[in-house]
């Protein structure tokens, strides 16, 4: 299946394809922390997910860890 990542930038939308979804949701992740807005994966279905819903779509959500202690 082909995936189709975009994102909103300063000179517009850009778009990315990707055969693999872990490349797409790679490259989906890493416009967001460049601060890209808008970011979409969408599949060859034509489902688009942000990347932050597709990462738990796919690892569930992150499980909660014990606090940190400030020293």
């Amino acid at each position: 299946m082909n995936y189709t990542v975009t994102a909103r930038c300063a000179a517009g939308r850009r778009a990315h394809g990707h055969a693999s979804l872990l490349a797409a949701l790679d490259q989906a992740m890493s416009l967001v922390a460049a601060g890209l807005t808008e970011v979409t994966v969408i599949d060859g279905d034509g489902r688009a997910r942000t990347p932050g819903a597709l990462y738990q779509a796919l690892f569930g959500p992150r499980p909660a860890g014990p606090a940190l202690k400030a020293a």
